[in-house]
């Protein structure tokens, strides 16, 4: 999966908004690479030629392959960059809490509407956790999926001797 896509899949997700572009989640993605290293317990580093996401894999064998960054791992990423975005929507409506917003203003019944910033910092609060909900499911399914056993106990390549109703044996060497 291309950086590209992963940028422009977030810009849609959150509805194209216009105080943001694709080129800037692009860079916000590069940048983050080490957080979702962290999350998910991968290796994945940016080509300095292709400035893509690629991991480097060694196989028992000792061959070694560059794999591209997966629908998993980007699904991951594009919630790390959703929750970053809300934390930036927070922060700048908690600085905004002392100027005033009037939504509108009525002549003839001398009316005015303010916009309450409480309500929307909760809102975008709860945005926030319910995304936070959503990439910990994430990285709990992605570790799940990729988890394989540590180790096999005993040796069952060996056929044992037939067993009988009171003596049984079993195909292990102890």
């Amino acid at each position: 999966m291309k950086v590209v896509d992963i940028a422009a899949e977030i810009h849609r997700e959150l509805a194209s908004p216009s105080s943001l572009s694709i080129p800037a989640i692009a860079y916000w993605v590069r940048n983050n690479i080490g957080q979702l290293n962290n999350l998910i317990n991968t290796s994945f580093f940016i080509n300095s030629t292709t400035l893509e996401i690629e991991e480097t894999n060694t196989d028992v064998n000792g061959t070694t392959t560059t794999t591209e960054i997966g629908i998993d791992e980007g699904g991951i990423l594009k919630k790390l960059y959703i929750i970053h975005y809300y934390d930036l929507k927070i922060r700048a409506n908690v600085v905004n809490l002392e100027s005033d917003s009037i939504v509108s203003v009525s002549d003839d019944a001398s009316s005015v509407t303010k916009v309450n910033r409480n309500q929307i910092t909760f809102a975008l609060t709860q945005l926030k956790k319910q995304e936070y909900f959503e990439l910990t499911k994430l990285v709990h399914g992605y570790q799940r999926n990729n988890s394989g056993p540590i180790q096999i106990v005993g040796d069952d390549t060996e056929a044992g001797p037939s067993s009988t109703k009171y003596n049984t044996e079993f195909n292990r060497k102890w």
